[in-house]
């Protein structure tokens, strides 16, 4: 028997051998639950202040779960450390580790933690209100000098119209370089005194749905591990943009992603408008490609020409756009028209505004 699990009664009063794998610092604890010769269960103990209700899920219902959140990851976590292999001794922390050179340095391989540094560079956003979780979010990094940004939509940050509030947000890095599915969350206040922490853009088409939050580096979890865009992954005004052009869009719809390395999935898409012109006025483009809900912040790539490269080797992509919504016709008649099935994506250059000094 595993020296960690304990002895522990179940809701009915029989014995079971339980691990505790996550408390929500509201005090709600999940269980893992062996109970042979029948499957494990995982068992969810409310906090105090909820009466301390107990119920049972069995594991695969409990992870397939939509409303996804820490406590999945944890048992991911707890599964994985189980069933892979060991990777040697502890070396020790050196704190956080941005996979990004700094000019003139020779750039560090993404190959230490086995995917694409595309994916690397993109993260879950979660938004909470205290400890109620509301949302799932795309959300990615940009790097302004040695300043490091989230970037995401606006409207995750707030959003009058939906009655959207969240006073922070929480974000997932990596924290092992020898193995994806060592990963810590890290909280993100919204808010100081009454204000927001976050910026935001308008311009003469009214609000961009666009946003960023500054990083404080002494704050991001030891060890983590991430890649970030920067000024010179955007487009410039010579760079060909051709109408139908192939696109990626690296996000995580409906929660949706490899939920044991921690990685976001990439939806392939196509432009649907002229870039470099506001679509409708607007400072944005349209994009045609399958998207869903919580896929709002994610980057808008695509992949840079070889010749003349400037975009390190390792993140050899262009920044187009962040992705916001999509887009549909009000006199659609839904019995008889499909959805239009585009999108909008803003303009990446606005960043180049929100993280200035």
């Amino acid at each position: 028997m595993d020296s960690r699990f304990t002895g522990m009664k179940d809701s009915a009063g029989k014995s079971d051998d339980a691990l505790e794998f996550h408390r929500s610092s509201n005090g709600d604890r999940w269980l893992l639950c062996r109970r042979e010769p029948k499957a494990p269960i995982v068992r969810h103990v409310s906090n105090a202040a909820s009466g301390g209700t107990v119920s049972e899920l069995a594991v695969g219902a409990f992870l397939s779960s939509e409303s996804y959140g820490p406590e999945h990851e944890a048992l991911l976590e707890l599964v994985a450390g189980s069933i892979l292999p060991a990777s040697g001794p502890a070396q020790p922390d050196s704190g956080p580790v941005a996979l990004v050179p700094d000019p003139g340095d020779r750039p560090e391989s993404h190959t230490q933690v086995g995917a694409d540094a595309l994916l690397l560079a993109v993260t879950r956003v979660c938004t909470f209100a205290q400890e109620r979780r509301l949302t799932n979010a795309s959300g990615f990094f940009f790097q302004q000098g040695t300043r490091l940004f989230l970037v995401t939509s606006r409207h995750v940050m707030i959003d009058v119209s939906g009655e959207h509030f969240p006073d922070r947000l929480e974000i997932e890095f990596h924290v092992d370089a020898q193995n994806l599915a060592a990963a810590t969350w890290m909280s993100i206040p919204l808010y100081t005194a009454g204000h927001p922490l976050w910026r935001q853009g308008t311009d003469d088409g009214g609000e961009i749905d666009v946003a960023v939050i500054e990083l404080d580096r002494g704050a991001l979890p030891a060890g983590a591990k991430f890649q970030a865009f920067g000024p010179g992954h955007l487009p410039r005004p010579g760079d060909a943009m051709p109408i139908g052009a192939s696109l990626l869009i690296v996000g995580f719809p409906l929660g949706f992603h490899d939920s044991l390395h921690h990685l976001p999935v990439v939806r392939q898409g196509v432009l649907a408008s002229a870039f470099g012109l506001r679509f409708q006025g607007k400072g944005c483009f349209v994009t045609d490609a399958r998207t869903h809900r919580g896929t709002s912040g994610a980057p808008v790539v695509l992949k840079a020409p070889s010749e003349g490269r400037r975009t390190p080797d390792e993140l050899p992509w262009l920044l187009l756009g962040v992705h916001s919504s999509s887009i549909d016709m009000g006199g659609r008649d839904e019995q008889m028209d499909e959805t239009l099935g585009l999108n909008s994506a803003w303009y990446a250059d606005i960043l180049m505004v929100l993280t200035a000094h």
